[in-house]
């Protein structure tokens, strides 16, 4: 019944047949039980393991890969290799890709988690009127009809519209589905707000929630998936895994790596097709065959096979860095999507407040014979720990607070007329709560304030242990005075009053809403001498004013605090005694912004990242929390800034457009809004980063890019996230979204320099997967660059490899393939310890049996040419890992030792390489030879200036211009595709280059 918060509650027993004195018959549970099914969350079916194994192989790349292992074995056996020579390639491919598909298994098996945690929040038992008698019977046994029963500390078991109030007040916590902060009073009379949400609907008791004051009776409106946790479950059902910024960009590559694989064979088989007929090779098919097997072995060569586990390992690092951070990574791919993230939308309860209320302001009366009739006092301390400071209103702290009367009877006050308990885990380390927040917050008042006649009293409470501090001033007081008789906070009268008696004399003291306590208000109490004086019309003024200010400018949730001398002897109080109250004074308090908040705030300003507040709470205690937290700085007016969900959902399609691009607040919410928001966000393009604590969020945490669940949250909203944040600290977002900037750009830095490398290559295993391996892995420890958080977010349809990347990895690729032949030549042709022979003798030595020559043909059978070729390669990567440390920046800005993994690397690749050349098993089995030192010189010379070009192009980089020269290079081409490809719109030159990427086909 989803309209029953707007019928009255003979409406809603007529809809459902049901006697409220009765409940219903065995016949009508058993008819209802047909027409709406068992009151439990189904269970969902479980994808298979072996579904989950074969899907983390359904990638472009992987297939490659999986494709070049096969192909490399098959050429392997054809060239007549048997035994590990010809697995070895293979095998190491294989494991890198198995070693990647469990990761993704992992992952994928904890999303599915979340489900399972949401059933957690069902009831197990419920108080049932059936036939006339109460029972207690299983909550899944519960049908719509049914009259249950629900007290204090009871677990809602399904949604229920309330039919009678069996207790002055009933308080419900319903923060895990609507995320407020204070528990919500529930009412008997309709609603008649359109377009309700969970807040409004305060006749609702809704699935899962706790009651924790008061008890009342209510018909089951909504069993199962019918109910509001049911609709949180069919969210996150309907919400889909999108890949990752990253997994599209390395798709997208893949894609052009096969294109670019597909033309590297192509063109070679194409070129040789005059060589198909050379003798040497015993026919035309033959030859064909010779080089269709060459052109392979070069496109293999091409390929990055350590890529996968580079970029695994990247993340990894990252992974264990974030931790270090508070930021516990679940998504492995998740590491990366920080860093291209352009909105944050954060809850507001718990991750920019602390969720936990505390007082922050208190006003008494300092005296009626001189100005300013008031005085105002700060308190310093936003958690539950008995820690912080009162200051008056110039700022200084108070040494001795209990000296002020008034001080020392608002202690009195809320120690005494408080039902809530204060205490401190052990094991969590830290002060908890028992009952009502704004109660327990009156107990920290209280210890902050601390206990009269004692000089020493702040120092000697500071040497209790912490389960003594939690509460040793509330239980003095406690003691101090017995109490006789309570009179409950009711929803009339606003306020609650306790008796209490102590040395023969009785004194009752009373709190709650201040325009209740001040209206039975006939006297105050001085803050200048303790007297009590009549309360003028002035001075109600006055408190009024305060009042005003208090809840309206500060948005505090104010209690006035008042007492009363009782006759001697009295045993109970009426309500006829909360009359010619004696004023103390005013308190107010709130869920209080996290300290760090604010400086977060304008690191994700300077970042380009926007941050969108979401919360439930209503709107003018959403925007002061906002403007504390800078959220609205510089904003004097919050039009167009802030909106109500359903503000929100009233603006026409082009207005709601404008206004996600300017929102900064989005109030009043419930969890289907904050999915809306997300997926509105993400069709303009955006990358959504969504925080949240309740199991409320889940539905969001799931959809956003990258959700992220509070460490101290509900089970539910972890199991939906991405990362948790072990201290629930937003500030810990900042650094997390730097680390995953320099995770992106570690990643590009190795992606470029194996495919730099990979381009000089041909099919040389050793350097392909050892020297290439070690470097690339060390890149992922780069320290991220000086000005990382200062630039905006990457775009996201940004290419991983853009039109001028590419460009630079063609110039650097080129040098080494040509720096690798260099040195093959030279030794030929210039070395001391070669043959000397001219060029063109060199070029034909294939020739050298069929003609007459002045040297032995043997000599094109040394190894030492080949060796230096090889250690060229291997020195030219050294130095190109070097190049890595940053993509723009130079090494004389970043210098080598700035990352001692990559350097330590280096040391350990060359130390490997040696080993091969001088170690007599090794350098025959790598077909190698010993160099001498004139040999060495010429490597270094030959391998060096790979820095000198690659700081050339960096410097470029740097430039606007270097960003124009790609641009200026191919204007002339395509220029029908580039504009139509930017659809008309007025591109920079910036914008050109990327088009260029496009054309390439590496966006």
């Amino acid at each position: 019944m989803e309209d029953a918060y707007a019928k009255s509650v003979a409406e809603v027993l007529a809809a459902f047949g049901v006697d409220p004195t009765k409940g219903l018959s065995d016949e009508q549970v058993e008819q209802h039980a047909r027409l709406y099914g068992k009151n439990e969350l189904p269970q969902e079916e479980s994808t298979p393991f072996w579904k989950l194994v074969l899907k983390q192989f359904d990638d472009l790349l992987v297939k490659i890969l999986i494709a070049a292992a096969v192909i490399s074995f098959l050429l392997a056996r054809m060239n007549g290799e048997t035994g590990l020579a010809a697995f070895l390639e293979p095998s190491v491919i294989f494991l890198i890709l198995a070693a990647n598909a469990a990761v993704g298994v992992i992952t994928e098996t904890n999303a599915e988690k979340a489900l399972e945690e949401l059933r957690a929040y069902q009831a197990d038992v419920a108080t049932v009127l059936r036939n006339g008698c109460f029972s207690i019977l299983p909550a899944t046994e519960l049908v719509p009809g049914d009259i249950v029963e629900v007290g204090v500390g009871c677990k809602v078991p399904a949604d229920m519209r309330t039919i009678e109030m069996l207790s002055h007040q009933l308080r419900v916590d319903q923060a895990i589905l609507t995320g407020e902060s204070c528990s919500v009073a529930k009412e008997l009379e309709s609603t008649s707000t359109m377009n309700a949400v969970y807040q409004d609907k305060t006749n609702i008791l809704f699935s899962g929630t706790v009651v924790v004051a008061g008890r009342a009776r209510a018909v089951v409106i909504g069993v199962g998936s019918n109910t509001a946790m049911g609709s949180i479950r069919d969210a996150m059902l309907r919400t889909e895994d999108e890949a990752t910024p990253l997994k599209k960009k390395l798709d997208e590559f893949g894609t052009f790596l096969a294109k670019v694989i597909a033309g590297i064979c192509i063109l070679v088989w194409v070129v040789n097709i005059g060589h198909f007929r050379d003798p040497s090779h015993g026919g035309f098919l033959r030859g064909a065959i010779h080089y269709f097997k060459v052109a392979v072995a070069l496109a293999v060569a091409a390929i990055p096979e350590g890529l996968p586990a580079v970029v695994t390992t990247c993340l990894a690092l990252g992974t264990k860095r974030m931790a270090r951070l508070n930021a516990i990574v679940r998504s492995l791919p998740s590491v990366e999507t920080l860093g291209c993230t352009t909105v944050i939308c954060s809850d507001k309860t718990g991750t920019l407040t602390t969720n936990m209320m505390s007082v922050s302001k208190v006003c008494v009366v300092r005296s009626v014979h001189q100005r300013p009739i008031t005085d105002e006092y700060s308190i310093s301390g936003t958690t539950f720990a008995p820690d912080g400071f009162i200051y008056d209103a110039s700022g200084l702290q108070l040494e001795f607070p209990p000296q002020s009367p008034c001080l020392l009877h608002i202690a009195m006050c809320s120690a005494l007329c408080n039902e809530s308990t204060l205490q401190y885990n052990p094991d969590k380390k830290c002060y908890e709560k028992i009952g009502e927040s704004t109660e327990v917050a009156l107990r920290v008042l209280v210890e902050k304030v601390g206990l009269p006649g004692f000089d020493s009293m702040p120092s000697a409470l500071n040497m209790l242990t912490k389960h003594e501090r939690a509460s040793y001033c509330n239980r003095y007081w406690e003691n101090q005075f017995r109490k006789i008789s309570v009179l409950e906070f009711s929803r009339d009268r606003k306020m609650m009053s306790v008796l209490c008696s102590r040395k023969q004399q009785e004194i009752m003291f009373s709190k709650g809403a201040p325009e209740s306590v001040m209206a039975r208000c006939t006297h105050i109490l001085c803050n200048d001498d303790g007297s009590s004086v009549p309360l003028t019309m002035d001075i109600r003024n006055e408190l009024e004013a305060r009042f005003q200010s208090f809840a309206g400018k500060d948005t505090l949730r104010c209690l006035a605090l008042a007492l009363k001398r009782m006759p001697e002897g009295q045993q109970s109080l009426s309500y006829d005694d909360e009359a010619n109250l004696t004023f103390i004074g005013l308190v107010g308090m709130l869920d209080p912004p996290r300290e760090e908040v604010r400086n977060a705030i304008h690191s994700c300003m300077s970042a380009g990242i926007r941050v969108i507040v979401v919360t439930g709470d209503n709107k003018s205690t959403a925007e002061s929390l906002c403007r504390q937290i800078g959220a609205f700085e510089h904003l004097e007016d919050f039009t167009g800034y802030s909106y109500t969900a359903s503000e929100f959902e009233g603006l026409p399609p082009l207005e709601k457009a404008n206004a996600l691009q300017r929102m900064v607040l989005f109030s009043r919410v419930e969890p289907s809004h904050k999915r809306m928001l997300v997926e509105a966000l993400q069709l303009h393009n955006e990358v959504v980063a969504m925080t949240g604590d309740g199991v409320n969020d889940a539905p969001a945490l799931k959809k956003a890019d990258i959700g992220i669940a509070m460490g101290s949250g509900t089970a539910v909203a972890k199991s939906a996230s991405d990362m948790v944040l072990a201290d629930d600290n937003f500030a810990t977002i900042v650094a997390a979204v730097s680390e995953g900037r320099a995770i992106y750009n570690n990643t590009k830095q190795f992606i470029r320099y194996m495919i730099s490398s990979n381009i000089g290559e041909v099919q040389l295993l050793w350097v392909n997967l050892v020297t290439d391996g070690l470097p690339a892995t060390a890149i992922g420890f780069n320290k991220p660059d000086s000005n990382i958080m200062t630039v905006k977010p990457r775009k996201v349809n940004e290419a991983v490899v853009n039109g001028w990347l590419f460009f630079r990895y063609l110039i650097i690729g080129a040098y080494v393939g040509l720096a690798t032949i260099a040195g093959f030549v030279w030794w030929f042709v210039y070395s001391e310890d070669g043959p000397r022979l001219p060029y063109s003798e060199l070029v034909n030595f294939d020739s050298c049996s069929t003609r007459q020559t002045s040297y032995p043909c043997s000599i094109f059978e040394d190894r030492h040419p080949s060796t230096v070729s090889m250690t060229v390669l291997v020195v030219v990567e050294m130095f190109n890992a070097l190049n890595n440390l940053s993509e723009n920046q130079s090494l004389l800005a970043i210098h080598p030792w700035s990352n001692l993994w990559l350097v330590g690397s280096i040391v350990l690749t060359m130390l490997l390489h040696i080993s091969v050349l001088y170690i007599e098993p090794l350098s025959a089995l790598f077909s190698v030879s010993p160099l001498s030192w004139a040999e060495w010189k010429v490597v270094l010379y030959l391998s060096f200036p790979v820095i000198l070009i690659d700081e050339v192009l960096k410097f470029f980089s740097r430039s606007s211009r270097g960003r124009r020269f790609p641009l200026r290079l191919r204007r002339h081409l395509n220029a029908r595709k580039a504009s139509k490809y930017k659809m008309g719109q007025k591109r920079s030159k910036q914008e050109g280059i990327l088009s260029i990427g496009k054309r390439l086909g590496i966006q």
